[in-house]
């Protein structure tokens, strides 16, 4: 299987229903922090272009909030197809973005607890 089907099947999303208007990528809170936005990811990996993707730190930049899925007027659900990018870079590299023994040292009074939700969304053991 190769990584297009791979990330296909993660994520149960039709990446053919996006119309590319943006909507998604408007939305996310951590547009300026991403190389590619959440738009990118679903046409990226419609055309088959997941390298890049998979090399990308925008992979651990989105926090999961889900906004671009209710932002989205095609029911694409891009925060799915970034999680099943990222959940293919992590099988490929045989290692984790995030360790859980480096949790307690990242934290802080403000530390918001989507954070830590999102964090361990990226951990996989």
């Amino acid at each position: 299987m190769d990584k297009k089907e791979e990330i296909l099947r993660i994520s149960g999303v039709n990446v053919r229903k996006c119309m590319r208007c943006g909507k998604c990528s408007g939305t996310c809170p951590s547009y300026d922090e991403m190389e590619y936005h959440p738009h990118q990811f679903v046409y990226m990996v419609e055309s088959g272009d997941i390298e890049p993707l998979l090399k990308s730190e925008s992979l651990y930049k989105c926090l999961s909030c889900f906004a671009c899925v209710e932002r989205c007027p095609r029911g694409v659900e891009p925060a799915k197809v970034v999680e099943a990018v990222r959940l293919a870079a992590i099988r490929q590299k045989g290692n984790n973005h995030l360790k859980a023994e480096m949790v307690p040292e990242l934290l802080d009074d403000e530390t918001p607890q989507q954070l830590l939700v999102s964090a361990f969304r990226k951990f996989s053991k």
